[in-house]
């Protein structure tokens, strides 16, 4: 069947829950026109607030919940004081931003003060969103989290987006972290549950929401990029990552100096080149353009810009290597972010030159910018904390500088001189790159109504795109080939997903299973997901690579026992008559083996399983990356893998 990408008719009947700060239902991100009416099988309710009215909801916006104190505070008079968090008004602008994206309407001409202009619209635009408001100012408790989830299951909701996880170093197992609880309960009700990975990457073993059950995402960067020019008084011109409304020009240009050039007293110079607070002395710096290095991580940007501002500086200019690909938001300060090459010859030019002179130019869109997409520096890699024997990640989607819908209040300080609020942002982080997924999925139920959660899951993984507008394999940030505890099985491609051929259906089963290999004990199983399972007879975490999940991931292939064997079931959701041959793409060393290597479906025959083997005994020490790709002539059905050998 040949698709014209046009949402069918029944489109609108899917509807998204986004678990987050809220919503700013005025944005025209919300509008409802052309939507009909609200689909007679919806529970949900529309809570009003202090700032918050009934009304506020429409045929888009079609429920609102909050989960504020009961408690209401008083001044000295007496007299009633809302708190933000008695509303499901947005209140901090990441659930604005992350709902807009999941399933914003079609807003022509709009930008972020003339950057990133054109039309914005969420994954699928004609999907309804219900919003619950599960953090507060107090941030997000993860019993608010587990209340919301469980209202948005019997409210009615298709998906759950959740943009929110805790840090990679206080991770709770399965069985006590909220999200996992409440995701899997919602799992068994077929709601798809799409999360964030976490933006504590590039360090191994940091993503987030790695259950198995829910469908884990990284970011990527996107085709497109903001950059300020540098001009240096010798003539030369760099161009920095930013996104600048600077009001500097070219016909002035301003004292350069480094860090450690106009150090404070008593100032080590580590900390005056990074730009510690307290690092830099405000005589020196004043009216000075500031440039600063980024070896401690331990200092956000945002710190540095502030230590400059403060000083009087009149810009900043920063020298990082692997941040310089994710634009920072300097609002109205004068800003550049350039690589390590570049930062050299600045200060190769600062030491050089008796009283050098730089100006910094306001940023501009780079269209077509290349490659793209790469993983983004921030986001959280694998593998899993708890079990190395799923993939995690499951899959990348855009998470860099993504404009969308932003609350008017967010953008003071940040609006230049004579704008007004734009209503639109550009954030960055695997929050943005989650309710990107969470859009396909819904984009792909439109179409196939009956597909159970697990096959949406298995067709945007299995179709994936693992090369980027350059024609080379997907790269990280360090411009190194990624692998897929970086990317996942690769980049969403919702359109191919919608015809991917073959399905991997993972059952309600087989993550009872999981829990059981992974260690729990039944009566714990039993009580968490309300039922009367019974673990297999043997449970050792191995046996967790057997799930009918769709990647492959094996903890310890023991190159010195013999060869291991893994199975997987294939449901045909294309021509019914359709034969596959099995490809495999492995690493020199490591030996792949599929039985039967020709899958063939008739009528009536929709459901074949199949093996692959698994033998490291020449391999190399480590994670093998690779995949199993089944080919029919049209559909190409991959299955990636990463194998650890010891």
């Amino acid at each position: 069947m040949q698709y014209k990408y046009k949402h069918p008719p029944m489109s609108s009947d899917v509807i998204i829950g986004m678990i987050d700060t809220g919503i700013w239902p005025e944005s025209p991100s919300f509008n409802d026109d052309g939507i009909g009416e609200i689909p007679s099988r919806w529970k949900g309710v529309g809570m009003e607030g202090y700032d918050f009215k009934k009304s506020n909801c429409n045929r888009k916006l079609i429920g609102a919940r909050y989960y504020g104190s009961i408690q209401r505070t008083y001044s000295y008079n007496k007299t009633y004081m809302a708190k933000p968090d008695d509303s499901p008004r947005d209140f901090d602008g990441h659930g604005t931003h992350t709902t807009s994206i999941a399933a914003g309407a079609k807003v022509a001409n709009v930008s972020y003060h003339n950057l990133a202009g054109g039309t914005a619209r969420g994954g699928s635009p004609s999907s309804r969103i219900a919003i619950y408001k599960a953090c507060t100012l107090d941030g997000c408790s993860g019993s608010t989290i587990l209340k919301a989830i469980d209202d948005a299951i019997k409210d009615g909701v298709d998906i759950i987006s959740i943009s929110i996880g805790m840090s990679s170093l206080f991770q709770s197992d399965y069985l006590n972290d909220p999200i996992a609880i409440g995701s899997f309960h919602a799992q068994q009700m077929d709601i798809m549950v799409v999360c964030s990975g976490g933006n504590d990457g590039p360090d191994l073993y940091s993503i987030v929401n790695s259950a198995p059950w829910i469908f884990t995402v990284a970011a990527s960067n996107i085709d497109r990029d903001f950059q300020s020019s540098v001009l240096l008084g010798n003539g030369k011109t760099f161009q920095g990552s930013a996104i600048s409304f600077s009001n500097l020009n070219r016909s002035r240009y301003y004292p350069l100096a480094f860090g450690e050039d106009v150090a404070a007293k008593f100032t080590p110079i580590s900390e005056s080149r990074n730009c510690y607070p307290g690092s830099l002395d405000t005589k020196k710096v004043a009216g000075k353009i500031v440039v600063c290095t980024d070896n401690d991580l331990n200092i956000p940007l945002q710190i540095k810009k502030l230590v400059v501002e403060d000083a009087r500086a009149k810009g900043l200019i920063l020298v990082s290597e692997d941040e310089k690909i994710v634009p920072f938001d300097s609002g109205t300060v004068p800003f550049a972010e350039v690589g390590n090459l570049s930062g050299l010859q600045i200060i190769k030019y600062i030491n050089d030159t008796k009283n050098p002179t730089a100006t910094i130019l306001p940023a501009r869109d780079v269209p077509r910018y290349r490659p793209a997409p790469t993983v983004a520096y921030f986001s959280s890699r694998g593998p899993g904390q708890y079990t190395e024997n799923i993939l995690k990640p499951d899959i990348m989607a855009p998470g860099v500088t993504i404009l969308a819908a932003m609350i008017p209040e967010k953008e003071a300080g940040s609006v230049p001189v004579g704008n007004k609020p734009s209503g639109y942002a550009i954030k960055s982080g695997t929050s943005m790159a989650c309710p990107h997924v969470t859009g396909a999925a819904a984009f792909i139920k439109s179409f196939h109504h009956r597909w159970s959660t697990s096959m949406i899951k298995s067709a945007l993984m299995t179709t994936a795109t693992i090369y980027d507008n350059t024609g080379k394999p997907l790269q990280n940030s360090s411009h190194h080939f990624a692998n897929p505890h970086e990317v996942g099985v690769g980049e969403i491609n919702p359109h191919k997903a919608l015809n991917p051929g073959l399905v991997f259906e993972t059952m309600t089963e087989d993550y009872l299973q999981f829990l059981c290999y992974y260690g729990y004990p039944e009566k714990n199983i039993r009580s968490m997901s309300k039922t009367n399972f019974n673990c297999p007879r043997i449970n050792i975490d191995r046996l967790i690579s057997n799930i009918n999940y769709p990647s492959i991931s094996i903890s310890n292939l023991d190159r010195h026992k013999p060869a291991q064997t893994i199975k997987r079931t294939v449901t045909n959701v294309g021509c019914p008559n359709a034969t596959y041959i099995s490809r495999v793409h492995a690493p020199v060393g490591l030996e792949v083996k599929v039985f039967p290597n020709k899958l063939a479906f008739i009528e009536g025959l929709t459901r074949v399983s199949f093996k692959v083997l698994f033998d490291g005994k020449e391999a190399s020490n480590g994670y093998n990356f690779g995949s199993v790709t089944w080919f029919d002539g049209r559909h190409s059905v991959r299955l990636s893998f990463a194998v650890n050998v010891e």
